[in-house]
Order: structure tokens, then sequence, then C-alpha cells
């Protein structure tokens, strides 16, 4: 499957519609977008760490889900309903207040359902920290 919207066309339309994802500045981008697939950047503050110096649970699963919905929109076009309906995330390893990389992986697109898998990590792609599946309703008629 072929993505329809490029890295830049997202930003846009990620600023236009979903602004409050940069509401304390910019941290998460888009890093890449290619056949069935999306990477985004983390770049946290002390804003996403919890007690004992790592990165929240909910610093975690925003980057998963937010990664997903790219992946997605990036495949279907700028559809701003397509909603997550089911988002479980596995905590693995103890991540550190440094650069995490969120890549997620189309398993299915459906015309209704798009099912992901997300995987997290910090410097080395194969020791992921999380991993995350993530199913998105998409409106009738957008796909």
């Amino acid at each position: 499957m072929q993505p329809v919207m490029t890295i830049d066309e997202v930003h846009r339309f990620l600023d236009a519609h979903f602004p409050q994802i940069h509401a304390d500045g910019r941290v998460m981008v888009v890093t890449e977008i290619a056949p069935g697939r999306a990477s985004m950047r983390l770049d946290p503050s002390d804003r996403h760490l919890r007690p004992g110096g790592t990165l929240s649970g909910p610093a975690l699963f925003t980057l998963a889900d937010v990664t997903a919905y790219v992946a997605v929109i990036a495949h279907i076009g700028p559809v701003a309903l397509a909603v997550t309906t089911n988002l479980n995330i596995n905590f693995l390893r103890l991540p550190r207040l440094q650069p995490t990389v969120c890549t997620c992986k189309i398993l299915k697109l459906g015309r209704r359902l798009a099912v992901i898998e997300a995987s997290i990590s910090q410097g080395d792609p194969e020791y992921l920290i999380a991993h995350a599946t993530a199913t998105y309703s998409i409106p009738p008629g957008e796909n």
C-alpha cells in the first residue's frame, strides 16, 4: 500500500486539525512515511517524566497513538475523523529522557478499520522499550 500524503502534508494537517499535540512545543515530529508504515520521534522534556526519572506511560501511549494516526491518514488521506477504537500497549523496558522513536506498520487497512502495530525504541530499533497494537475506525466513504 502506497502513502498518499508526504511528511510535509501530514505536518500541515496535524497543525491545522490536531494542534493540541504541540501545546508544549513541537516535541513530536514525523520522520518517515513509507509504503505501509510511518515513524515519529518524541524529543521529551522533564514534563514527560514520571517519578524515578523515566518517561511516563502516558507519554509513550500518546506517541504510539499519534504515530498510528499518522500512519492511517498518510495512507488514506487527510481524514480528521479517523479515530482510535482500541490501543493496547506493553511497556518492556525503562525508557530514559532521550529521543524516542515510534515506528508503525499497517497490518490491515480496510474500508472501515485499520490495524496498526507500533514499535517504540530509543537508539537501537531492535531494542524495544514498548510495543502496541491499535485499531482505528475510518469514517464511511473515506477509504
